[in-house]
């Protein structure tokens, strides 16, 4: 009898706290109500871009470098990156998106009307090996680069940045194209060499790896507003086991040999677990041949924070967001040590109430530090059958912006630290 109702009250214990799971997850899917601040800033024209803060400015002399905690130009004036996403190359189709739409120079043009002064732009490695023709429908609205190869538009989307005064960071952010980041062991980390052949449709090496850096770098090495290269996109391992004195090593390699190329450049150095985790810097930092090159990178969405204590970031509270953040990479910022990019975050434009949460949280934390900033993304559409991109800042026709509590909050945080 002892046994039953023990198992009894089990089981009643265990149905309790899952109808608990249960409310708290329909809680953070419940609508938002955007705040008044939201809704005026959605009513009136977006603000003008602060062209003091693009490279082009002359308020800049370049190559930049680092100097604690921020990338600085050859005077010492700090270069805060103000950055967004512009993803495709990365992808199936092997091409940045929107360029079926409008014309590359529009879409850059664009991208400084926004105020954003840089582009992180992801490729994929298999673009490099495969090098294809590009569709000509995928360039619809270049028809100057119809026939052309996968590289040669990717650097012609960098030139059209870079011509409008817009600072470019590559990104290799996958081994075989496709959207990322998935279970596939086989884009976990920038060598998948020690994999079964059979496993992995595109396979590298260490080796292979930086020689694809090479080629993609040896193509802009004559353009001063290619400010850096950011190394990997999110590396973790099978099940989140990559140890970060590898990827340390791995990168410094990797680093070293595209400064032979250009010494100026930055070398962006993501942290381990999706990026998340900067925490190793502290007892193993990254060191170059050049110094005063290193910029580390962290991402942070709604549902990082996974499987820790305190749980995902969509609902913790602004004190337990903060410890992650200062645990994580915040403490390199805070106490002067180096820079730290938040290269990816995002939200939609309809979030729930757990999204927006986290929004909160991170800009109020990202404004009180006037930190470094790449928002994924600017696309309005995903490669992959055309599915919408709920994250974008754009509507279809890639020059509608998205005026909302997202464009707000960021065009607050571009404009701190400038007065």
């Amino acid at each position: 009898m002892i046994v039953l109702l023990f198992t009894v009250a089990a089981l009643g214990a265990a149905a309790l706290y899952l109808v608990h799971l249960y409310r708290a997850e329909t809680r953070l899917q419940r609508p938002w109500t955007p705040d008044p601040a939201s809704r005026l800033f959605a009513q009136r024209p977006l603000p003008p871009p602060l062209d003091e803060t693009f490279l082009s400015s002359p308020n800049y002399t370049l190559p930049l470098r680092t100097r604690g905690r921020d990338v600085v130009d050859a005077r010492g004036r700090r270069f805060k990156l103000a950055s967004v996403n512009w993803y495709g190359a990365s992808d199936e189709l092997l091409v940045p998106g929107g360029l079926d739409v409008r014309h590359r120079r529009d879409i850059a043009r664009t991208v400084r009307r926004l105020g954003f002064n840089s582009v992180r732009l992801p490729y994929a490695d298999e673009m490099v090996v495969t090098n294809p023709p590009v569709d000509e429908r995928l360039v619809r609205a270049n028809p100057d680069l119809a026939g052309r190869r996968a590289l040669d538009v990717y650097v012609a989307v960098i030139e059209a940045l870079t011509d409008e005064g817009v600072a470019v960071i590559v990104n290799n952010h996958i081994t075989s194209a496709t959207w990322c980041c998935g279970a596939d062991p086989c884009d976990a980390g920038w060598a998948n060499d020690h994999l079964p052949s059979l496993l992995c449709r595109v396979r590298q090496t260490e080796e292979e790896w930086i020689q694809h850096w090479e080629e993609v770098m040896g193509r802009l090495v004559g353009n001063p507003l290619v400010i850096g290269a950011d190394l990997r996109n999110e590396v973790r391992g099978l099940w989140g086991t990559m140890p970060w004195e590898r990827w340390a090593a791995a990168a410094e390699k990797a680093g070293n040999r595209l400064l032979k190329l250009n010494r100026d450049w930055l070398i962006v150095v993501g942290g381990t677990e999706s990026q998340n985790d900067l925490s190793g810097v502290a007892r193993r930092p990254v060191v170059l041949d050049v110094p005063n090159r290193v910029v580390y990178s962290a991402h942070v969405y709604s549902w990082s924070g996974w499987g820790s204590l305190g749980g995902r970031y969509a609902k913790r509270t602004y004190a337990s967001f903060v410890r992650s953040m200062r645990d994580n990479w915040a403490y390199l910022v805070e106490g002067g040590i180096a820079p730290v990019w938040v290269g990816e975050f995002g939200a939609p434009a309809h979030p729930g109430e757990g999204d927006a949460n986290y929004w909160r949280n991170l800009l109020r934390y990202l404004k009180t530090v006037d930190a470094d900033f790449g928002y994924w993304a600017i696309n309005p559409r995903k490669p992959h059958n055309n599915e919408e991109e709920t994250y974008s800042l754009l509507e279809d026709d890639w020059a509608t912006p998205v005026l909302d509590y997202r464009m707000k909050d960021m065009t607050e945080l571009m404009q701190a630290g400038t007065t």
